[in-house]
């Protein structure tokens, strides 16, 4: 257990840095605890070998994946239904193109430019087509763009992406047989009962010492994140879907999601954020950085050729519609996913897996510093709303 707790030390110590640096340096803690973890990764090979950081050691691994499940829960279940309902055809334009240039232009670019099989090269597509909710929800929540409809939109056509992605990834590559059939039933009449259950369980049991809406949720996203797993889908997609089909009721209780935040940003997004960090491997994008650079900015140019002119066409100011554009730009849960989806396939390469994977932590750190640097809509947040109200 010595090593356990070494290592627990040293991943909270980490973290710790992470939220100190981000505070002092004003950026998203999502965002330096991904670079830390690089940063650390890199350090810690160098000095003492691979391996030294502990990434895969099973429970690390455990809390980074719970850890992605749980904000994409949150995520979801802060999404307003009255928003999503006034805003979807906005989030779902936003969504598609968010989705459908990315895809193709990687695609295309790995094909034609890189020289990848068609395979790897369509795998490429899918990786980069990505929106990370993890990394876009914990930005609207550190400057509170998550309480403003402006965010809420921006979550629901994440949510778009993401969809899109996983269909893709399940059409093309995903083999249909009796397991894809039983998750979908059960997801299905999980998601039917959920709203009722939920409900009238937290109106007689809830509010309690015990903490039953926690472990309630817990079992229920691991439960259906197990079956999406066993059925060659992945674990992030259903939570997210159960956290919109929430947010009237676990979305509105703001007491439980603030232990729930407490829960999952204080102990389980660390590892997860840390933990993509560590897969860059900087001395091989150094040695061979053509396959990375290409991924990285064909994604972010087909992301901001898609989605910026529909963000106008919806009346978007340019300094939202690129913070917007810029947010959609952002990849790390499901594009790290679908590569190593493709790596355990045999569908990509060592190398072509971490070209892919540089690019899509890439994608996460860059147009987010971009973003909150230059095009931050400070209007739109919610302190600012409330003192101009003031003021008036």
């Amino acid at each position: 257990m010595t090593n356990v707790w070494t290592l627990a030390a040293l991943w909270f110590g980490l973290a710790l840095f992470a939220s100190l640096c981000s505070i002092y340096l004003r950026l998203s803690t999502a965002l330096v605890e991904i670079i830390v973890g690089t940063a650390a990764g890199w350090a810690l090979a160098s000095l003492i070998g691979p391996g030294a950081l502990g990434a895969d050691e099973p429970w690390i691994k455990f809390l980074a994946g719970a850890g992605a499940i749980m904000l994409t829960f949150l995520a979801g279940a802060e999404l307003d239904p009255v928003v999503f309902r006034q805003k979807w055809k906005e989030a779902t334009a936003v969504g598609v193109a968010s989705f459908l240039l990315p895809f193709l232009g990687c695609a295309a670019a790995a094909y034609w430019l890189l020289g990848w099989d068609l395979r790897a090269s369509w795998l490429a597509g899918i990786a980069m087509s990505t929106t990370s909710v993890a990394v876009v929800y914990a930005v609207m929540l550190e400057y509170g763009f998550n309480k403003t409809t402006y965010g809420k939109t921006i979550l629901a056509a994440c949510f778009i992406t993401d969809l899109g992605t996983v269909l893709a990834l399940g059409f093309i590559f995903a083999p249909f047989d009796y397991k894809t059939f039983v998750f979908a039933g059960v997801a299905v009449a999980t998601f039917a009962v959920m709203p009722w259950l939920t409900t009238h369980l937290f109106k007689r049991h809830g509010d309690k010492p015990s903490e039953l809406e926690a472990k309630y949720l817990l079992l229920i996203l691991f439960g259906v994140g197990a079956l999406a797993t066993w059925a060659g889908s992945e674990a992030v997609l259903p939570a997210y879907v159960l956290g919109m089909l929430l947010a009237g009721s676990v979305g509105r209780d703001h007491a439980l999601i603030r232990r729930l935040r407490t829960l999952t940003l204080g102990l389980m997004t660390p590892f997860y954020f840390i933990r993509a960090g560590s897969f860059v491997s900087v001395p091989e994008l150094i040695a061979a950085p053509a396959a990375f650079l290409l991924m990285l900015v064909t994604k972010v140019a087909a992301k901001c050729i898609g989605v910026y002119p529909v963000t106008r066409a919806y009346r978007s100011r340019h300094k939202e519609g690129m913070y917007t554009t810029l947010m959609m730009s952002t990849g790390l849960t499901f594009g790290t996913i679908s590569a190593l989806f493709g790596l355990q396939n045999g569908i990509v390469s060592q190398a072509q897996y971490s070209a892919l994977v540089a690019a899509v932590i890439a994608s996460a750190v860059i147009p987010t510093l971009i973003a909150n640097i230059f095009f931050l809509p400070r209007h739109l947040l919610p302190k600012h709303a409330e003192a101009v109200q003031e003021d008036a």
